[in-house]
Order: structure tokens, then C-alpha cells, then sequence
């Protein structure tokens, strides 16, 4: 932790520290180590440091990694992503396999979908079936794992969450890890209010989360609302508003309590100047948040690979954190 200039600049190990240890502990009463897949189907850079990364942190904790490299990640001559599906199927259907992970982009946006919804759901790490999807934009935050193997979307009959821990019967709905790990972060740092009941602890404050992706910055945008916050989803041609549908009687509840989406006339300008907390996940070198836009004593998040916003960030900023990928490895063990 730095304070040099006026905020403080937070380094990402302090929180996945906490996570280590909570999953350390996991292992110890596992009667064997897990096992992870990872499939590899291109030579890109980010995808190469992220699976290296990956049998890094496994290998730390005792975990059983095993990279599987398919298409131009295993011989140069072939196709980015040839063989992909295949090697999902083939550990999807080997029993010894108890997660699996694809490194993205391979394709693109709608082949890649294709691709994360055939990884089973009692293997997906990394939250990305459509199952889980549903369940996070529903609010729904404990499923009962016999029905992971229907192609329907869950009724969900849990009780209602009292805390983070799942009733008799139940488990925790998979989340994806960038958008869960970005949640632990503002935990970690106070931005959740603990004396407010569970499921409303980030009541009161208000979000700005730049990129709307289906990867990180819509999912992130619902679970900020489903816990109370009003988020602004900022991405190329709009803004978007997130807040929470007011609960209703029991006569009434066909849904939960969950983020519904409104149009805003706000600029990115206004949505920054009201703003507690602003995430930005843009990928791109050349987009930067200007830091006279934002609100005095607001916390900063850099989800990108590239720093998203201006040197000066801690002149207004009263906290930093400019990744966040330690905590995020954390999540996919964790989710393992």
C-alpha cells in the first residue's frame, strides 16, 4: 500500500491473501486435490500470461492443473481455436476432471457464447453458462444442484438468503470470476456497509462501470444493483441505469428482488461527479478517465489490462487499485 500523492494506492495481494487462505483451508479436508483443465486455442499474449499465471497459483496451493493446448497454441500451422469444442466435450466427460476453463477471445463474441455454454455446468469455473447467468441477473443465489443437468432455467424454491451461506440442500450459484472478484474488492476496502442486512449492503452508494460486456461489465452492473447500489453501465453508444426492484408480498413474488434497467439522459461527465466508486474494464491503451471528471474521495478500479485512467487518479481519488487479476484467480480457485 502506497500513499504518495493525496489517495491511497492499494496493491490487489492483501485481498487475495484472504482467499488464499480461505481456500487453503478448503484443501485440507478434501479427500484429494482438485482437478482444473485449462484449454489454450490461440498464441495470443494475455491468454499465454493468463494460463501461466494459472499453473502458478495452482501449483502454490495444491492444486492439480493440467493446460491443454489445441489449435495454434499447440502447432503454429493450425487455425486459432481448431480443436477447441472437441477438447471441452472430452473433459467434459472425463470423470477425473472437476473444473475446466477456456482461455477467451478464440473466435469472437457469439462463437465464444457458443463455446462457454458447452462447457458442463458442474465443471464451469468460470460462471459462464447460461445457467448461472440467469441466476445472477435473477438475483438467485443458491441453486439445487440436481438441477444443473435440466435445460431449463431453474424455479427458484430456496429459501430466502439470510447471509452468504447456502441453506440445507443447496450450493452457491456459480458467478463469473472478474465481476466477483471486483464485488470482494470493495468489500475488502468498506464500500459494503456490514451492519446493513445481506444482499442490501451496498445500499447508498452509487456506481459508474465502463464496458457492458457479457463478461465483466453488465454482470458486474447487476450484482452492484441486486446488492442495493445505483449503478450507471457506461458503454460505447449509451449509459444505463441499474437499480433495485422494491420487494414485494409473498403474494406477489413471481420475482426476486433484483436490478431492473432504465434508460438516463446523464452524461459519462454527470454519472462521474455524483459517483462513490467508478470500475473500468475498457480495453483499449488509449482510453483514460479523466480524472477532473471525477467525484472527490471516490474509490477508482482498473479491471483492464491497460490503465484506464489518468496518471493523477489520486488527486481525486481517495483509493486506487489498478488490478485486480490476483484477486480474480482467487475467485476461479475459489469457484473451483
Amino acid at each position: 500500500m502506497s500513499t504518495e500523492g493525496k489517495g491511497v494506492l492499494l496493491k490487489a495481494d492483501p485481498i487475495a491473501n484472504t482467499f488464499r487462505d480461505e481456500i487453503k483451508s478448503a484443501l485440507a479436508s478434501s479427500p484429494r486435490p482438485p482437478k482444473l483443465v485449462g484449454i489454450l486455442a490461440t498464441n495470443s499474449a494475455p491468454s499465454r500470461f493468463y494460463s501461466e499465471f494459472t499453473k502458478k497459483q495452482c501449483d502454490a496451493l495444491g492444486v492439480e492443473f493440467v493446460l491443454r493446448k489445441v489449435g495454434a497454441a499447440a502447432d503454429e500451422s493450425l487455425a486459432p481455436g481448431e480443436g477447441v469444442e472437441e477438447a471441452i466435450i472430452e473433459a467434459n466427460e472425463d470423470d477425473t476432471v472437476d473444473g475446466i476453463m477456456v482461455y477467451y477471445p478464440i473466435f469472437g463474441v457469439q462463437q465464444d457464447h457458443y463455446l462457454q455454454q458447452i462447457v458442463s455446468p458442474y465443471k464451469d469455473v468460470e460462471g459462464l453458462h447460461f445457467k448461472f447467468h440467469y441466476n445472477l441477473y435473477h438475483n438467485i443465489r443458491f441453486l439445487d444442484p440436481k438441477t444443473l443437468g435440466s435445460s431449463l432455467p431453474a424455479i427458484n424454491n430456496a429459501p430466502p438468503a439470510v447471509n452468504d451461506e447456502p441453506p440445507a440442500g443447496y450450493v452457491k450459484s456459480i458467478l463469473p470470476c472478474t465481476p466477483l472478484a471486483i464485488v470482494k474488492c470493495l468489500e475488502y476496502i468498506g464500500v459494503y456497509n456490514k451492519i446493513l442486512p445481506y444482499g442490501d449492503r451496498a445500499y447508498g452508494k452509487t456506481i459508474t462501470v465502463i464496458n457492458r460486456s457479457e463478461v465483466v461489465g453488465r454482470p458486474l452492473a447487476a450484482l452492484l444493483a441486486n446488492d442495493g447500489a445505483r449503478v450507471f453501465s457506461v458503454d460505447i453508444d449509451s449509459i444505463q441505469e441499474y437499480t433495485k426492484r422494491p420487494r414485494q408480498s409473498a403474494e406477489e413474488r413471481k420475482y426476486h428482488p433484483r436490478h431492473v434497467v432504465h434508460p438516463t439522459s446523464l452524461s459519462l461527465q454527470e454519472c462521474l461527479a455524483v459517483s462513490d466508486v467508478v470500475v473500468s474494464a475498457v480495453p483499449s491503451a488509449e482510453y483514460k478517465v479523466k480524472t477532473a471528471w471525477l467525484k472527490d474521495g471516490c474509490v477508482c478500479v482498473n479491471v483492464a489490462a491497460d490503465k484506464n485512467f489518468e496518471a493523477d487518479v489520486r488527486e481525486k481519488a481517495s483509493l486506487y487499485l489498478p488490478t485486480i487479476g490476483k484477486v480474480t484467480i482467487m475467485m476461479l480457485l475459489r469457484n473451483l
